[in-house]
């Protein structure tokens, strides 16, 4: 039944992920349609789509009734990125990639892929559970990640220095705007205009297919040869599909030996999500950036497919936690 779910979840993606490589490769995309995909998803569509999900899945209510299980993930999501730099140093990733290589070892795919699949696995009865990781996982990457790709831009030199000017767009980038508007109208209760909602989600719901169609079109140009499993992509994946879940599991037992256990229901939800593929828009990001793109896309198409394999192997282990 797993594998059958994770099947059916990833074909849709896949599917759309190919729509964008064909008509690229039928020349129906010019080469400037990539970069204007990259500028409509990150200002427009993805602010807007993290604050339509905030506010109808997420109370304030629910988010201070979550606080243990925020604990258990933001504690999975640090370690990560401690591991996940060590690696970096060890394995000597280059310029352009490092960033890249610890936003997957951390960051998931929750609401493209992690969210229906978590409805498919265990119901609309797990949607609060979903959301601690997905609050964890907003933060995550639109607070934390996205710098480190950012400041892996390899087209800079050694000790350069900015402007001199601070920069408030990479401090607040739109995505985490969103994120913070929304918790504001959470705290202060305001009432959300039936237009607006309906504007904003038709708009946010261009997110998901956009991106996939963006990862088709970069496919195209780099050839799908570019699709392969060399050393930067094999530790990448084995910190996305191993190591996450892993230490996530880990907090979790850890917890409940010092008496905070949490549901099993939860617990399940946590580690599911933990091990979900890599965030869809990294190759924009990686692209925003000037890192390296072909190495985004091959982590978020490989991660993509893996992970039909890595569900039922999730599913099956968990049961034994």
């Amino acid at each position: 039944m797993a594998f059958i779910t994770s099947v059916e979840s990833i074909v849709t993606i896949l599917l759309m992920m190919a729509l964008g490589y064909l008509l690229r490769r039928i020349g129906w995309f010019d080469d400037n349609f990539s970069g204007s995909i990259s500028k409509l998803i990150m200002n427009v569509a993805l602010p807007a789509s993290i604050f339509v999900s905030v506010m109808k899945y997420l109370t304030l209510h629910k988010l201070i009734s979550l606080s243990s299980g925020l604990i258990y993930s933001f504690g999975s999501v640090i370690i990560g990125y401690i591991i996940a730099w060590l690696a970096v140093k060890v394995l000597r990733v280059r310029p352009g990639r490092r960033g890249i290589f610890m936003n997957t070892v951390v960051n998931a795919n929750t609401i493209f892929i992690g969210l229906p699949l978590n409805i498919a696995l265990f119901g609309s009865i797990s949607l609060p559970y979903f959301l601690v990781y997905y609050v964890t996982n907003t933060v995550s990457t639109w607070a934390f990640g996205v710098f480190l790709i950012s400041n892996d831009d390899p087209t800079k030199k050694k000790g350069e220095k900015g402007s001199g000017n601070f920069n408030w767009k990479k401090l607040l980038p739109p995505p985490l705007l969103g994120f913070l508007v929304a918790l504001v109208w959470l705290v202060l209760s305001l009432p959300v205009p039936d237009w607006a909602n309906n504007t904003l989600s038709y708009v946010g719901n261009l997110v998901t297919p956009l991106s996939l169609i963006y990862i088709g079109i970069v496919l195209a140009d780099a050839g799908l040869k570019s699709i392969k499993f060399d050393r930067d992509t094999i530790f990448a994946l084995l910190g996305r599909f191993v190591l996450s879940p892993i230490v996530i599991t880990m907090l979790i037992m850890w917890g409940a030996s010092m008496g905070h256990a949490i549901p099993t229901m939860e617990m399940q939800t946590l580690i599911v999500q933990a091990a979900a593929p890599g965030l869809a828009v990294m190759p924009i990001l990686a692209n925003e950036s000037h890192g390296d793109v072909e190495y985004a896309t091959n982590l978020v198409t490989t991660s993509t497919i893996l992970f039909i394999v890595v569900v039922p192997i999730v599913m099956s282990l968990i049961q034994f936690v």
